[in-house]
């Protein structure tokens, strides 16, 4: 049987985050009832720029693990849209993830289901200090990034690019608008995250043996542009492309093959599917 992993102090109900959480999924419960087809279409393309370009692309691949380079103008535009996911800033949200990669399902994975589905989906977002961390933690786990005054002063105010998102929207397309492509489309964002916490570490196939619960998931894998080739990920953290197979969907693999063959993305980092571990044909369900 496994043993909880979290200690009890984690578990402190953070106010804030409750909040703030239970704001955006009411105004995405609100949104059902204002529907438009011209607010569903700049939801779905805030989406995909915020949760790829920005969360999959720009947080993740990029500032976390920096499997690629690119121009530090596009590193900060990358930066901004991942803001506007509200996910938290982009050195805090650094901080869990490389501290998750570092405590992977054992004593201090900030979010693993060996303490429960729920606790990795969501609760470990309210409770504790979550994604926001104290400096000490920050400097000891991205010193790279608190060096650079653009993403400390976002990962402070992390919050504002959405409110003036959702000022102009407001004003230029009403409550539609606001309702569908800042509240429903952050929510939607937020819980296909947290499937990669969660769902990735419970069901699904693993190719490679590593010693944590990571899963290949096809179907969290389209929710999240190619971050649901979670097991192939946590074998080469590092590489930029996650979809090691031709029929593992990679999308925001494209988006840095393309700034690639444009001369926006160099020193690129790849994996291979027969280096370095043993192969494990085992599925779960």
């Amino acid at each position: 049987m496994r043993t909880a992993i979290v200690n009890e102090s984690e578990r402190t109900p953070n106010r804030v985050n409750i909040l703030i959480l239970s704001i955006f999924h009411l105004g995405a419960v609100a949104a059902l009832f204002v529907f438009t087809w011209k607010a569903l279409a700049a939801a779905v393309f805030l989406w995909w720029l915020t949760g790829s370009f920005g969360i999959g692309v720009g947080y993740h691949r990029l500032l976390t693990h920096r499997g690629f380079k690119t121009p530090k103008p596009l590193e900060y535009v990358m930066t901004l849209c991942g803001a506007l996911a509200m996910q938290g800033g982009p050195i805090d949200w650094v901080a869990t993830h490389r501290i998750h990669h570092a405590h992977t399902d054992a004593p201090g994975d900030p979010h693993s289901p060996r303490d429960g589905g729920w606790w990795s989906h969501f609760i470990w977002v309210i409770s504790g200090t979550a994604q926001d961390h104290d400096k000490a933690v920050l400097m000891r786990y991205t010193p790279d990034l608190m060096k650079d005054k653009f993403h400390v002063a976002l990962n402070q105010l992390y919050w504002l690019p959405n409110v003036v998102l959702g000022a102009l929207l407001l004003v230029f397309g009403g409550w539609s608008y606001l309702l569908w492509a800042v509240f429903f489309r952050a929510t939607y964002g937020l819980h296909a995250t947290w499937l990669v916490n969660s769902a990735t570490h419970l069901w699904g196939t693993r190719r490679f043996a590593t010693k944590d619960d990571s899963r290949n998931s096809f179907w969290v894998a389209l929710l999240t542009f190619g971050e649901g080739w979670h097991n192939n990920h946590h074998a080469y953290p590092t590489a930029a492309k996650h979809g090691l197979a031709w029929y593992e969907i990679d999308t925001n693999w494209w988006i840095i093959r393309t700034l690639q063959m444009l001369g926006l993305a160099t020193s690129i980092k790849l994996a291979s599917l027969t280096d370095g571990f043993e192969l494990e044909a085992t599925k779960t369900t």
